[in-house]
């Protein structure tokens, strides 16, 4: 999932038009992008919002309600509407993912449907130094970090270097339990930087983060090529690959020592071409 699209899951022309986006996920928004007034609304639009986004393939989110009166409708909503998952914000522990295992459990099994996933969004200080607990939840998939939720719990500027540091420790949490990571190190709301957008999703992926969310379409090409290997690192991948059939030990590629850690890269990166081909 290298990019994944939000869309206020209220607004019928941003959902009629989110299939289209080549997003490989789509978060429809109960949260943030919806008025107060009109969070019940949203919720009854998931039924046809939900088939509607993932026609093309997309994966399907819905960023639920953190508050207690809305949480657990909203996230019964998006089960039997069909998404594949939950983003779900303000994580404080693990057993917030608890309570809604065993709330979705029974809700599932009369659908016959499968288990729905879980991506824990981390938006304040506490939550920053307790993401390794949260991230032992069940059924989460992922961490993310919400750059302008925690920065407003600082008192701080949404900037990459306030963001840099508690970003990169969620990010070790998530890879510590084998989790996906989500985020560039900078927030999303600055969606007109193309370029500065360019080169953050670059940086993420370098340091290991799996895809990055985003708020305009206009970014969805840009992060689908930032996390997508290069022809340049998949012709180095061939390479190593090849060479070290039969190879026993260390050897050199383009001046490089090459051994175990080394060639298992490589097959990573061959593994993600055939993912995203």
């Amino acid at each position: 999932m290298r990019s994944l699209l939000y869309v206020p899951a209220n607004s019928e022309r941003f959902v009629g038009k989110a299939h289209a986006r080549g997003a490989d996920a789509i978060i429809l928004d109960l949260e943030d992008a919806v008025a107060a007034a009109d969070k019940p609304a949203a919720r009854a639009a998931l039924a046809d919002a939900v088939p509607s986004v993932g026609q093309n393939g997309a994966k399907v989110f819905v960023r639920i309600n953190a508050d207690d009166d809305l949480m657990l409708d909203d996230a019964e909503a998006a089960c039997r509407a069909g998404a594949y998952g939950l983003y779900v914000p303000k994580a404080q522990d693990a057993d917030t993912f608890g309570r809604l295992a065993g709330f979705l459990g029974p809700v599932e099994a009369e659908l016959g449907r499968a288990e729905m996933v879980f991506v824990a969004i981390i938006e304040d200080a506490g939550a920053v130094l307790n993401a390794r607990a949260i991230a032992l939840g069940p059924r989460l998939m992922a961490l993310s970090l919400g750059g302008e939720d925690l920065a407003l719990n600082l008192g701080a500027e949404p900037v990459p270097d306030v963001l840099r540091f508690p970003k990169l420790m969620v990010h070790y949490a998530a890879k510590a339990e084998g989790l996906l990571s989500f985020g560039m190190l900078r927030s999303t709301a600055d969606y007109a930087d193309a370029a500065g957008i360019a080169e953050a999703a670059a940086e993420a992926r370098r340091h290991g983060f799996d895809g990055a969310t985003c708020v305009h379409p206009a970014v969805v090409p840009l992060l689908n090529a930032a996390f997508a290997p290069s022809a340049d690192e998949l012709d180095w991948a061939l390479r190593v690959v090849a060479a070290a059939e039969g190879q026993v030990g260390a050897f050199v590629v383009d001046g490089r020592m090459v051994d175990a850690p080394v060639i298992a890269r490589a097959r990573r990166i061959l593994g993600d071409r055939s993912t995203h081909s």
